[in-house]
């Protein structure tokens, strides 16, 4: 039975996640996090370019310039520069103190006031470790941890209005999605509440996307569902892409009508149910999103 999602690219991700679309460039950019590549679609052609980061590149924004982005790395947040040769500068504008080794930035992007906001996981989920962080960058005050105790803090995204930060744990003894009253003026989280419980639905909290009627789109990570919640977390609808592990979405296209999902090609796995893991996929589902808030530009200095 068809689905009705669209193969885009079969880029056979290891972990595609931190889907972006550019309006002005009409492009999608993504990112395969062990790979270390930086990725764009672009959608008059269909042209496929990737860029390989020094680190574990794991959630991007953009800066305004197609080629002028803020990541997430392994150590901390990293100010990037795309060439259309291929190559890529990097520069770290804040470094990290992980609590433990073998930590990484996870999922992240702008909150509506365009500050970048990203949480830190252990690389070895295996380990069950709450260490995971979220912090937040800005220009002029730097680095700074908002919430702490999560094992994989995942699903981040925000209100039309700014006002309710969503955030997921996707660790598979958590799988819970919580909402925060966020203070646009400082950036600050505050009343943590559940917003929906994850563990008797299908699927564990990715990624995830907010449409411009606020409601809250997840991937449910090894279900092959994308989920749709209201504001108020009643579950709306559900629809399947076919691979098990969507990783993260974001709405796109020239009406930004379009939500494109991410996926995960896991290693080891015997694949033959779902040959198009790791794949970027289309979907219509009938809504419209909302452009994603772009980081305040900071000067690129050549080391």
């Amino acid at each position: 039975m068809s689905t009705g999602a669209e193969l885009l690219v079969d880029c056979r991700n290891a972990t595609g996640e931190s889907p972006v679309w550019h309006v002005a460039g009409q492009a999608l950019y993504w990112v395969d996090i062990p790979a270390r590549q930086l990725c764009r679609w672009q959608a008059a052609t269909g042209e496929v370019t990737t860029w390989l980061a020094p680190e574990m590149l794991a959630c991007i924004a953009s800066c305004g310039p197609e080629t002028h982005w803020v990541a997430g790395l392994e150590t901390g947040v990293f100010e990037l520069r795309l060439h259309e040769d291929g190559s890529l500068e990097s520069k770290r504008l804040a470094e990290v103190r992980h609590e433990q080794d073998g930590m990484r930035f996870n999922d992240g992007r702008c909150d509506r006031q365009g500050r970048f906001v990203a949480g830190t996981m252990m690389r070895d989920m295996s380990l069950g470790a709450r260490t995971g962080c979220v912090y937040s960058y800005e220009k002029e005050s730097g680095l700074k941890e908002r919430l702490s105790g999560f094992i994989t803090p995942n699903g981040l995204a925000f209100s039309p209005d700014g006002r309710t930060m969503y955030l997921s744990d996707s660790h598979p003894s958590v799988q819970m999605i919580w909402a925060f009253d966020y203070d646009t003026a400082t950036g600050t989280p505050s009343r943590r509440r559940p917003f929906v419980d994850m563990n008797p639905l299908p699927g564990r909290p990715d990624g995830a996307a907010v449409d411009e009627d606020g409601c809250y789109w997840i991937c449910g990570n090894d279900a092959g569902l994308i989920h749709r919640f209201t504001p108020e977390g009643r579950l709306d609808r559900s629809l399947a892409v076919p691979v098990k592990k969507p990783a993260m979405c974001a709405f796109g296209g020239a009406g930004l009508d379009t939500l494109f999902v991410t996926s995960i090609r896991p290693h080891g796995v015997d694949l033959s149910d779902q040959p198009l893991a790791g794949g970027l996929f289309a979907l219509r589902p009938g809504v419209r999103g909302l452009a994603e808030p772009l980081f305040s530009p900071v000067p690129f200095r050549h080391s």
